[in-house]
């Protein structure tokens, strides 16, 4: 028999994949930036450290990808899209990887470029963000 809990999970993961997964991001100036991909998840915090935004190319050939980190990201509920603030040309020029060779996302110096890039600081082990959200998906529904 189904526990209350093992439900709540299977809600908790549909949640996800329903409203983040696939949204698009656009920036103040409702310009399309892409398209999450995937989240990376932070296994010593149990949060959600970055998503993968997919951009550029044409019918996913010669995407490039972006870790984002999760602070830099908000939510349009109305509009079901995410936000980041940052200029086309920024993300552009940011570190990216291709879809078959992802950085070493472990690595301390890749992490401190990547999240200094979108004007924040790398957190420390346990360490809550000013900006800290919730990452309950009913949030983006």
């Amino acid at each position: 028999m189904d526990s209350g809990a093992t439900r709540m999970r299977a809600l908790f993961t549909i949640g996800i994949k329903k409203s983040i997964l696939g949204a698009k991001v656009m920036n103040a100036e409702s310009e399309d930036l892409g398209t999450i991909e995937d989240l990376i998840l932070d296994g010593r915090d149990n949060r959600v450290a970055y998503a993968i935004l997919s951009f550029g190319g044409f019918l996913g050939l010669g995407d490039k990808h972006f870790a984002i980190p999760w602070e830099a990201l908000s939510f349009d509920v109305s509009e079901k899209v995410a936000v980041l603030n940052i200029d086309k040309d920024r993300l552009k020029n940011a570190p990216g990887f291709d879809r078959d060779r992802w950085p070493d996302m472990t690595d301390p110096e890749w992490c401190s470029r990547v999240y200094r890039h979108y004007g924040y600081e790398p957190r420390a082990r346990g360490e809550q963000g000013a900006s800290e959200r919730s990452t309950r998906p009913e949030r983006f529904l």
